[in-house]
Order: C-alpha cells, then structure tokens, then sequence
C-alpha cells in the first residue's frame, strides 16, 4: 500500500505522456492507412484499453496498489471481452438466421443505371430530352 505522502518523479508521469500520446498517434494511423474490418477494430480496441491502463495505473496511483489493480482493471477487461466476444457470435448467428429466413431463393433485382447509354437511347427514341 502507498504510504502516506509519498511522491513519484516527475519523469515517470512525463513518460506516460509520451506513450499516450504515441498509442494515440498509432490509433490515429489506423484510420489514416485505412484497415477495415476485424483488424482496423482490433487494433483500435487494442490501444484503448492500453491507454486506458496507463491512465488508470499512473495517474490514479493504481500500479503502486497491486490488488487494486488487478481487481479494478484486469477482471473487467476481462469480463467487456468476454462480452465482445459473444456479441461476435450473436451477430453471426443473427446474421445466418435471416440468411435463412429472409431469403427468397431469386436472384437480387438489377436496375439500369440512370443516364447510362441503354438508358438515354430509350429517352431518344421517345423523344425526350
């Protein structure tokens, strides 16, 4: 447990700073390299809950009170991705679900494309313009 009035250097919050600021540029370069799909958010929940825990376990003091730590942080980031996970596959199942249900057996409907060629002959036969 921490002791009463005790300080930590300067230089370590600094260093959180940094790292913040580094996973934040990282989490700002997903979207500028343009991944898509389960990578693009895995790696954005991947550097949120790092700088989520660099937060929690600096600034709240929380990396100098061991089992404060583990329980606020590690059992419910557990549990968010043990939820995430059966939201997975809750959606898949969902998904089949109305692939089965919904599906009529026709093939998906193509319309013309307005202005294409086909389309502005049509128009010139009748006489519209």
């Amino acid at each position: 447990m921490a002791q009463e009035g005790q300080e930590h250097p300067i230089s370590t919050y600094l260093w959180v700073w940094i790292l913040l600021f580094v996973l934040s540029a990282c989490s700002y370069y997903v979207d500028f390299a343009g991944f898509q799909g389960f990578t693009r958010w895995s790696l954005v929940i991947l550097f949120m809950f790092l700088k989520a825990y660099f937060i929690c376990a600096v600034f709240m003091h929380m990396v100098w009170e061991r089992m404060a730590l583990v329980l606020a942080l590690f059992i419910p980031t557990f549990a968010i991705i043990v939820f995430v996970g059966i939201m997975g596959f809750e959606s898949d199942y969902t998904q089949l679900g109305r692939k089965v249900f919904f599906d009529t057996g026709k093939p998906a409907t193509v319309y013309a494309v307005p202005h294409s060629e086909v389309h502005k002959d049509s128009h010139e036969e009748k006489g519209d313009h």
